[in-house]
């Protein structure tokens, strides 16, 4: 089961951090990603982290700004948002999948094998 938190209303230029919470299952044997949707368009990739956490990578629309990391003792995934845009305002989601793809198979819309409920975040201009 995994558990999205940390959303909100914040302005243009604000910040933000995302958790999530996984529970049932042994946390570190599972990828992470974090995923969004924003109103009337399709799930978009956010950013990827590997079991151990020294791999990421992220959509070239958040890159420079996000930061994705984990905490396997706490069996928790977060996403550090900073400078966040108007256009970033989305249902935000965590997933989880014990198989390694790179990016370019989630950039063009591959999923994950788990989801949690979104967290909505709302960055007003």
């Amino acid at each position: 089961q995994l558990q999205a938190s940390g959303g909100g209303l914040v302005q243009a230029g604000g910040s933000l951090r995302l958790s999530c919470a996984a529970s049932g299952r042994t946390f570190s044997n599972y990828h992470m990603g974090w995923f969004r949707q924003a109103p009337g368009k399709e799930r978009e990739f956010v950013a990827h982290i590997t079991t151990g956490g020294l791999s990421t990578y992220y959509s070239d629309s958040v890159k420079g700004r996000f930061t994705i990391s984990r905490d396997n003792d706490k069996n928790t995934v977060y996403l550090q948002m900073n400078s966040l845009k108007p256009e970033d305002t989305a249902v935000y989601f965590c997933a989880a999948d014990r198989r390694y793809y790179s990016s370019d198979y989630y950039v063009n819309g591959g999923g994950m094998t788990y989801w949690g409920k979104g967290t909505l975040v709302t960055v007003s201009s």
